[in-house]
């Protein structure tokens, strides 16, 4: 069975920081696929679901680096 991948963009903001080497990530969802390719590691952002802040996960530099960049309001 093949299921089509189809493109989505964001409707909003995400709210991430960047890993500090060697913090406590106890509660931070890593993907397999990151951990193999070496992370958590210098350049990688933590996530975190803006309505549930107990909901996080690694975003890998290259990622980030690539899909996204910092929101600075005006007002």
């Amino acid at each position: 069975m093949s299921i089509e991948y189809k493109q989505y963009h964001r409707k909003g903001l995400s709210e991430l920081r960047p890993y500090i080497q060697g913090e406590d990530l106890t509660g931070v969802s890593i993907s397999e696929a990151d951990k193999q390719n070496g992370s958590p590691k210098e350049g990688d952002m933590i996530a975190r679901n803006p309505k549930n802040h107990d909901d996080k996960w690694l975003v890998a530099k290259k990622y980030f680096e690539d899909n996204l960049e910092l929101y600075e309001h005006n007002t």
